[in-house]
Formats: structure tokens, sequence, C-alpha cells
């Protein structure tokens, strides 16, 4: 794992001059409802929630992976293999989270943060023929909206 995280970051770093790879993110694999537990204590002052009371996953543009700046890991569902550009490119993203969290870049907020991952995730998908919209079903309406601050 550590190969192709480092080769990811170069590739991050070479495209999007993002800052190099120092130091490698924790990668873990869960389950779909801690991935969504975790995504919704990024918004909660509590900071807790029951990963068995998390709605299931049947929308395709719900969180599929997330990162956590403070532990600096990946979350990947536990059906991820890496064996497809479409897998691929959703570590793609959430790398350039780590890079963006190791090299302090601040954003105005955390949905800004965002506009780079999607960029980086949708041209990774490109170098294989698919794009974000075919793949995940994120089109440029969905896209701006999720992006933007203040939605």
């Amino acid at each position: 794992m550590t190969a192709l995280l480092t080769a990811i970051a170069l590739w991050l770093s070479a495209n999007f001059s993002l800052p190099p790879l120092s130091e490698p993110p924790k990668v873990e694999l869960v389950s779909q409802a801690k991935i969504m537990a975790i995504r919704y204590q990024a918004f909660s002052v509590e900071r807790r929630y029951d990963i068995n009371a998390m709605p299931p996953v049947s929308d395709p543009r719900d969180t599929v992976a997330i990162y956590d700046d403070s532990s600096r890991t990946i979350y990947l569902p536990l059906s991820w293999t890496g064996g497809t550009a479409a897998d691929l490119s959703v570590l793609v993203h959430e790398m350039v989270h780590h890079l963006q969290n190791i090299g302090g870049i601040k954003y105005e907020c955390p949905a800004a943060r965002e506009q780079l991952a999607y960029r980086a995730q949708d041209k990774w998908l490109g170098m294989f023929g698919q794009d974000l919209e075919h793949t995940f079903e994120i089109d440029q309406f969905t896209l701006k909206v999720s992006t933007s601050c203040g939605f």
C-alpha cells in the first residue's frame, strides 16, 4: 500500500501543485456505517454517533470514503479492492485531503477543499476513459453545490 500511496502522491504533486508526501496516511477498511458515523461526527458538536443507527447507503453520491485530519487516516469501505480505476480514484480523492492536511493548506470552508479532490479524481478517471458523472453519478450541478461554501 505504501508504494501505491507514494505513486498517487507524486502524481497529485506533479499535476495539482500539492505538497510532496512527507508521511503516508494510515489506511483502514471499515464498514459503510463507520464511514457515515465519521462523516457525521465531523459536523457534530457532541461528536458521537451510534454506528448501528446510521442509515444504509443506497445513493452512489453518498460518502464512499472519508479522510480524518486528526488521525491522518483514510477510511475506505470494506468492499474497496483497488482493482479498478473507480476504486483507485476514491483513494486519489482522499489522498488530496491528506496532502492538504499535512501541507497546512487552509480553505474558506470544508466544502471548498473538496473542489481540488473532485478535480483530481475526475482527472484520474479520465486517464481510463471514465468521469465522475458516469462512474459516480456526480454531475456538474451537484459538484458546484457540494464544493461551495454556504450550501
